[in-house]
């Protein structure tokens, strides 16, 4: 999932789309769709399991979010690859 999230943020950041969304989109329009995405995203990795467990699951999911969004700049799709590796490797419990 998280992949396949930070893939289509790569692929609305190559074609301008956040631009757009930017001007079309005001933050009261955007809050419920950000939360619905923090609750899915929750769900997914509560269900995955082996996550650390000293940072509460819902901060886990923003984490993954806004991590993730940053695939929207990046130049490739092996870049995309790498974010989600890393992305995954902080929700690990350390150790």
């Amino acid at each position: 999932m998280l992949k396949h999230y930070a893939l289509i943020c790569h692929h609305r950041g190559r074609h301008g789309s956040q631009e757009f969304a930017a001007l079309v989109h005001r933050p009261e329009h955007i809050a419920p769709a950000q939360r619905q995405l923090v609750e899915l995203f929750q769900g997914l990795l509560t269900e995955a399991g082996e996550l650390r467990d000293d940072v509460a699951p819902t901060e886990l999911a923003s984490y993954c979010l806004h991590a993730l969004t940053a695939a929207g700049g990046l130049p490739s799709e092996a870049a995309v690859h790498r974010l989600v590796t890393v992305t995954l490797a902080g929700l690990r419990p350390a150790g």
